[in-house]
């Protein structure tokens, strides 16, 4: 018992540091991310296919299938989306929104650290690469993806601040 007990504490002191960060929505982006000064940044990723992912799975009837809503959601099981959880919860995290790519924002959100790159990235910024996309668009692990090409995609999805 004893070592159970210490296997949980050792186990909650790696994994703390990586979930002290929440994931807050993209509603929140919105806020700072929709003006014309920032390049409409979240109306232009909202109309990306990304944005629209969980409702493909709706339409299947694949929407409680794991191995598809890990990859049609944002931040499945990890702190974002989580199946079973209520509508009214997971509605927020439901396609492939900012979070999924920058990491939850919690951290970093705030006005004064957005504003610096370096700080916004140590409070919990990812800058998404290639290494990243490829977690989804792996026709070896998803033979029924589209064929991915990163540097094609990523003018698709640009909404990167002009």
């Amino acid at each position: 018992m004893k070592r159970i007990i210490m296997t949980i504490v050792l186990l909650s002191l790696v994994l703390l540091p990586v979930y002290s960060a929440k994931y807050v929505g993209a509603k929140k982006c919105k806020l700072c991310h929709n003006s014309t000064r920032h390049g409409k940044a979240y109306d232009t990723l909202f109309n990306t296919k990304h944005s629209k992912a969980f409702a493909g799975l709706v339409e299947d009837w694949k929407a409680n299938d794991p191995y598809c809503v890990v990859c049609h959601t944002t931040g499945f099981n990890e702190g974002g989306y989580k199946m079973g959880a209520p509508d009214t919860y997971n509605s927020k995290f439901e396609g492939v929104k900012c979070e999924e790519c920058h990491g939850p924002g919690s951290e970093y959100m705030k006005k004064d650290i957005m504003k610096n790159r370096k700080k916004a990235i140590a409070k919990g910024l990812k800058i998404p690469s290639e290494k990243h996309c490829v977690k989804c668009h792996d026709k070896k692990k998803y033979p029924w993806a589209k064929k991915f090409v990163y540097k094609e995609r990523l003018k698709k999805i640009d909404h990167r601040y002009r």
